[in-house]
């Protein structure tokens, strides 16, 4: 599950480049907020909560952060080094993402990480606002051969410097849709 993430995260990466400016029209925030369950617990990997009744509920929340790090204030040796290497400079485009680009994307990577072709399928893809930062909450799923289907809801929430997501997986028979709504109404952004 970890190579799915990673595989998630750079996928998303290189669809916005990792050499970006930060959008000026979007608010500068330092972290993101939300009640996890009584349910799930932290696991040995950083920003992984699992079901407390794993493996036999395989339900997951999992938070990380991108951060492009263009807050870090250079001294002029290193603002030359850059200048040297010559690279356009490209302007941050998460606010475009689009249904398709997603699915393409993360698609691929579980194609990909599975080595068949899961059939993931966006079923929801709406704009959102949290708090005055703008961001995406996605509803989709896939199924490997031999596997029960998994339904993952997304929240990415864009700010100046940093993305911060909140994935919420869950088999098909993981009975805690209401948890997790309950969960996803107390995410804030600052």
């Amino acid at each position: 599950m970890k190579k799915i993430f990673l595989c998630l995260i750079l996928a998303l990466a290189m669809i916005f480049k990792v050499n970006v400016f930060a959008e000026d029209d979007l608010k500068e925030a330092t972290c993101c907020s939300f009640v996890v369950p009584l349910q799930f617990v932290p696991s040995s990997e950083k920003g992984l909560f699992v079901n407390k009744d794993h493996p036999m509920e395989s339900s997951t929340i999992r938070y990380s952060v991108y951060y492009n790090g263009l807050d870090v204030v250079l001294t002029n040796r290193e603002k030359a080094a850059l200048a040297e290497h010559n690279e356009p400079k490209v302007t941050d485009k998460s606010t475009d993402l689009t249904k398709d680009i997603y699915q393409e994307t993360i698609s691929a990577a579980y194609n990909s990480e599975y080595g068949e072709d899961v059939g993931y399928t966006v079923s929801s893809f709406d704009k959102i606002t949290i708090d005055g930062y703008p961001g995406y909450k996605i509803e989709g799923s896939f199924q490997a051969a031999d596997q029960e289907k998994i339904y993952q809801t997304v929240y990415m929430l864009l700010s100046k410097y940093r993305t911060f997501t909140i994935t919420f997986q869950r088999a098909e028979d993981d009975e805690c849709q209401d948890v997790f709504s309950e969960c996803q109404s107390t995410i804030h952004i600052q």
